[in-house]
């Protein structure tokens, strides 16, 4: 039976009052395995499944776990309570943290096997202390900017950070990695313009007889648009839960969306002309109309912003949201001769008697991106999850 989870950084506990909130996440499982195994097979290279921000809004154990099971070779988080928590719910596939790190956290990747993101000389050599202090070896990736501004030493400038990488006695460079910043855009020329900087930085390699690292670039953007990117290894975040990262990006991979976001009809009732609805009294009825109310808002993560502007579905029927979005709850306009009753489903997310909204149409009516929308649903909301194999574990509870 599909169960719901808690999706906090800590191992996940049981929430069994999370059953009756009407309002909840569906993950299908299979689409994320059929999206993994999809990417594989167009990029030819080993995937590192980003699962940072609990796993794009999708839960970070039950999405690693099926994930490990479906034999992606790598993960990778954005902070170190991210690892830890992997870790903790027995996750034992290789894990890198991709965000900068802060010295008197550096103990704790040795103390949980995380592989370390060194984004300078500086950096490397507070990994060295820690790794000195403990007796450990820590594996690393180095980290170099070729365009977002972001962390990581100027590839122009790699050289000497790259031989002090190489000779140190406490690291292990498992990897070389830059991020892209405009591959969301097949037309944009940055992405050729990084990937020459950053293959003149690995060159360093070469140039001192070292092995050549791991070297990853390629994010979805890149993963879509750019086979040059993807070298040694991808990085596929957003891709990997089958949304595209941008308006301006191509379905060049056959990728399925893994969440579903619905709820339930709570309240119903006939709306006169001329009467307004919700906060500010923003939408005002052209006519009587009848309209319900759906226990979900922007305390869990959606977004006020599609107040008067979002759609749902009621009965396989696209309805407007009207009036301001509100902290628990919005309100639905089904039309003078629509139908719905308490405890009809609501889509806000997914598929519903042959139409859909997709995430990342609920983003552009949003004026925003779908990692925002997606990594916004918050743990409020109760997830459940559906498909999987046996293979994949016990599931959270």
């Amino acid at each position: 039976m599909d169960t719901p989870v808690d999706t906090a950084l800590s191992v996940p506990h049981t929430r069994p009052e999370a059953n009756d909130r009407p309002t909840r996440i569906r993950v299908g499982l299979d689409a994320l395995a059929h999206n993994l195994r999809a990417i594989q097979a167009h990029v030819g290279v080993p995937v590192m499944g980003i699962v940072k921000a609990n796993a794009y809004g999708h839960g970070l154990v039950p999405v690693a776990r099926h994930l490990e099971a479906q034999g992606v070779e790598q993960l990778g988080v954005a902070f170190v309570e991210e690892g830890i928590a992997l870790r903790r719910a027995g996750i034992t596939v290789p894990i890198l943290v991709l965000g900068g790190i802060h010295a008197p956290q550096v103990t704790q990747f040795l103390a949980h096997d995380l592989e370390v993101t060194v984004s300078s000389i500086a950096k490397l050599r507070q990994v060295e202390a820690a790794a000195e202090a403990t007796g450990r070896k820590a594996v690393v990736h180095l980290k170099v900017d070729t365009g977002m501004e972001r962390i990581g030493v100027h590839s122009e400038n790699a050289a000497s950070f790259i031989e002090a990488a190489v000779a140190s006695r406490r690291c292990i460079v498992k990897g070389i990695y830059s991020h892209l910043a405009c591959a969301d855009d097949p037309a944009s020329p940055m992405t050729r313009e990084q990937l020459d900087r950053f293959l003149a930085a690995c060159a360093h390699f070469d140039r001192l007889g070292a092995p050549m690292p791991i070297r990853h670039l390629a994010n979805s953007g890149g993963v879509l648009h750019f086979p040059e990117t993807w070298l040694d290894m991808v990085r596929p975040g957003i891709a990997l839960y089958g949304v595209l990262p941008d308006p301006a990006s191509r379905a060049t991979v056959d990728l399925r969306p893994a969440l579903s976001l619905v709820s339930q009809v709570v309240y119903f009732k006939i709306v006169r002309a001329g009467r307004t609805v919700s906060y500010g009294a923003t939408w005002t009825a052209p006519h009587d109309t009848r309209v319900v109310t759906v226990p979900i808002g922007y305390g869990d993560g959606f977004p006020r912003a599609l107040s008067s502007r979002g759609e749902v579905l009621v009965r396989g029927v696209r309805r407007p949201i009207v009036g301001r979005i509100c902290m628990d709850q919005f309100m639905v306009d089904v039309g003078a001769d629509g139908t719905a009753y308490n405890e009809d489903e609501v889509v806000l997310i997914g598929d519903q008697g042959g139409s859909a909204i997709r995430c990342e149409a609920v983003a552009q009516a949003a004026g925003t991106i779908p990692y925002e929308i997606l990594t916004g649903l918050n743990e409020r909301i109760p997830r459940e999850y559906t498909g999987g194999a046996a293979s994949d574990g016990p599931r959270d509870t």
